[in-house]
């Protein structure tokens, strides 16, 4: 399979560059704030990064999950707080253009990609992480309208959004289990809709996370994605076909920053009267992270091209494969990458210090690296 770049990639890629070059300046400054970046969100709207899967007649460019991971990469080598604010300001937007009803992607869509809001999607639970099947939220059928009650955590823009999805349970009948499982969408200004943002978290400080409770939020039924009871298979598919390939890129453009920060620094440093890159152990470091970011970037690439053009069994493993992976590699390249750095990259005033504590949610969100790791096992057992 080749994975070359076409020409109208590499004038992408290096647009994304160019523009995290140019407006990621206030990445610390975000990150000990912990405040969501609004006026890098709009500006990165205006050159069309945002919503960039979907469909131009809502705004989008009609790209492939390739040429929305090259601007997630290129970002997130700058800074990874602030890509993971970009990159999730369309959070759920591919499962309304895909699943849902025409008048709620006309209504909606559009104000993801112009920039006017962001949006996200409410999946996990304060119970329920990685186990999609034992959500307790309900949304219960009630004078032609849905009632939803529950509570959502780790939700990401549901502290900023205008809207969000919701991922309920609409069958009472069925106490647990894949089945009876739904989607809406629902407006954040609704009545008992509460957010709270969750303050304090070890990286990714520039996005959006919350705990999100709904307390008899009445939706109507045209606000329900799709048909009745097949949520789970909509969320199944988003992860996979979508999300977990973004975040491998997300972790291999962690990975290539890290490694060009600390290709750099060791070419400066001198220890002994002479670069620290001219020693043996720092050069064996530069060959195992580069090696490591390679294999990391080819998996990724494998998965999203396959994903872009095939069904079944290579398009749902492949992005599992990826997404461990990559995840690991950004965790391992960024440790070395401080060890290279030594004290310095212990200190805020330098960016590897950011770069570690942003790493570790690539191994966490959109399934755990166990998750993943049983998926692969399942998948070749299964043959």
């Amino acid at each position: 399979m080749d994975f070359e770049l076409n020409e109208e990639q590499k004038i992408l890629k290096k647009a994304a560059a160019e523009f995290g070059a140019g407006e990621f300046e206030e990445g610390k400054e975000y990150d000990r704030k912990e405040k969501f970046p609004w006026d890098v969100i709009k500006k990165a709207a205006k050159q069309g990064f945002i919503g960039v899967l979907l469909d131009e007649k809502f705004g989008g460019a009609g790209y492939t999950v390739t040429e929305k991971g090259l601007i997630i990469k290129e970002f997130a080598k700058i800074d990874p707080g602030i890509a993971q604010a970009i990159w999730s300001a369309d959070f759920g937007a591919y499962i309304v253009q895909k699943h849902g009803g025409e008048d709620l992607k006309k209504k909606y869509l559009p104000k993801v990609t112009s920039g006017e809001t962001v949006m996200g999607t409410a999946i996990s639970e304060p119970d329920v992480g990685s186990d999609l099947a034992s959500i307790r939220t309900r949304a219960v059928k009630k004078d032609g309208k849905y009632v939803i009650d529950g509570n959502k955590m780790f939700v990401t823009n549901g502290d900023v959004a205008d809207f969000i999805i919701v991922y309920c349970r609409t069958d009472p009948d069925v106490k647990r289990g894949h089945k009876g499982l739904s989607l809406f969408i629902i407006n954040t200004d609704d009545e008992g809709y509460q957010s709270n943002k969750l303050e304090g978290k070890l990286g990714i400080r520039a996005s959006d996370t919350a705990e999100v409770s709904l307390s008899g939020v009445e939706v109507d039924e045209g606000k329900m994605i799709g048909e009745e009871g097949k949520g789970v298979y909509y969320v199944l598919d988003f992860l996979t076909k979508v999300n977990r390939i973004c975040t491998a890129f997300f972790a291999v453009g962690i990975a290539e920053g890290a490694f060009e920060k600390s290709l750099d620094y060791a070419k400066e440093r001198e220890q002994f009267g002479k670069p620290i890159s001219e020693f043996q152990m720092i050069k064996a470091k530069l060959a195992e992270m580069k090696t490591k970011i390679d294999a990391a970037k080819l998996l990724t690439h494998r998965a999203a091209e396959e994903s872009a053009r095939t069904e079944g069994r290579l398009a749902n493993l492949n992005p599992s494969i990826a997404k461990w992976y990559a995840g690991e590699v950004a965790v391992d390249v960024v440790d070395e990458a401080l060890e290279i750095h030594g004290g310095y990259g212990y200190m805020e005033d330098y960016d590897i210090e950011r770069f570690y504590r942003d790493a570790k949610i690539a191994e966490i969100y959109e399934g755990t690296k166990e998750i993943q790791k049983l998926m692969i096992a399942d998948d070749i057992l299964q043959r």
